[in-house]
């Protein structure tokens, strides 16, 4: 599990192929096709 922790970090689902950036920290975890998605560069 990986939460958000800062504006400009970049998330991908890795069963469907979506890219989220984040805009506005507000804490918490983003999920995808029910999975945890995955922060890019880790």
């Amino acid at each position: 599990m990986t939460n958000v922790s800062e504006e400009g970090e970049i998330f991908e689902c890795e069963i469907c192929g979506n890219v989220v950036e984040v805009k506005e920290v507000g804490g918490g975890e983003l999920v995808c096709c029910g999975e945890s998605m995955l922060l890019k560069g880790e």
